[in-house]
C-alpha cells in the first residue's frame, strides 16, 4: 500500500490493517481524490466501514498539504469535545509537539453559557480564541455544529485564519448547515463532510492520516 504509516505495533495488526485499506481501495475503484485526500478519506472509511464517505468528504484546494505543514511545526488542536482529544494518538502528537486543548466542561463555559443563553460550544470556541489557539491551530469539530457556526462567525468578522478547519459535526439540528457555510469560504482551508454525517471518529481518523502523511513528508 502506498503512504500508509501504521501504528501497529505487532506483525499481526500490521497486516490487517493493510488488508483492511486493500479492501477499501479495491471496493471503491477510482474515485475524484488526490492521493493525499484520498489518504484521509480512506481512513475515514476504514475508521467507519462507510463507502459514503467516498464523495461526502469535501476539500479546499491545498488543505491536505497545510494541515501536514501545520502539524509539522507543532500547530495545536481545538476540538469541541474531549472525544477527539482522548481519540487521537499520544505519542504521535508528542513526536510533532502537537498540543490538544478542548474546553466544553470548564466551569466559566457552562456560566457564561447560561449567562448568554448559548451554548457551551459556541463559548469553547470563543475561550480558545481569547487564548490565542485558533488563529494558525487546527480547530477539530465532530459534534457541535454550533462550534463549527462560530468558527465560520469569527472567520468572517473578526478575520480569524486557522491554519485548518476540519468541520465534521454530525446531527440533524444545523449540522449540514454549518457545513455548507465552511465550504462556502475561501480564506481558510477546510475539511468537511456534506449532509447530517459526521462525528468525533470520523474528526481523528482525518487527523491520524494527516499526522500519518507528515510522518512520511518528515521521513523522506
Amino acid at each position: 500500500m502506498n503512504n500508509i504509516v501504521t501504528e501497529q505495533l505487532t506483525d499481526a495488526g500490521r497486516r490487517i490493517e493493510h488488508d483492511s485499506f486493500a479492501i477499501v481501495d479495491a471496493e471503491v475503484g477510482s474515485h475524484a481524490y488526490s492521493i493525499d485526500e484520498w489518504q484521509v478519506v480512506r481512513r475515514m472509511i476504514h475508521a467507519t466501514a462507510d463507502f459514503e464517505f467516498n464523495g461526502l468528504t469535501q476539500f479546499s484546494p491545498q488543505a491536505v498539504t497545510t494541515g501536514v505543514q501545520a502539524l509539522l511545526s507543532g500547530a495545536p488542536i481545538v476540538a469541541d469535545v474531549e472525544m477527539i482529544c482522548v481519540g487521537l494518538s499520544k505519542p504521535r502528537l508528542s513526536h510533532f509537539n502537537v498540543s490538544t486543548h478542548q474546553f466544553i466542561a470548564d466551569e466559566d463555559i457552562i456560566a457564561q453559557a447560561k449567562a448568554e443563553n448559548s451554548t457551551r460550544a459556541v463559548q469553547a470556541m470563543r475561550k480558545a480564541q481569547g487564548l490565542n489557539l485558533l488563529d494558525g491551530g487546527i480547530v477539530a469539530i465532530g459534534n457541535a455544529p454550533t462550534a463549527l457556526l462560530e468558527v465560520v462567525r469569527m472567520v468572517r468578522e473578526e478575520n480569524l485564519r486557522p491554519a485548518l478547519v476540519i468541520g465534521m459535526p454530525v446531527g440533524f439540528v444545523s449540522a449540514a448547515e454549518s457545513k455548507a457555510l465552511l465550504s462556502e469560504i475561501e480564506t481558510i482551508p477546510w475539511i468537511v463532510i456534506d449532509g447530517r454525517k459526521g462525528g468525533s471518529t470520523l474528526v481523528v481518523a482525518a487527523i491520524h492520516a494527516l499526522l500519518a502523511l507528515a510522518e512520511a513528508q518528515q521521513a523522506r
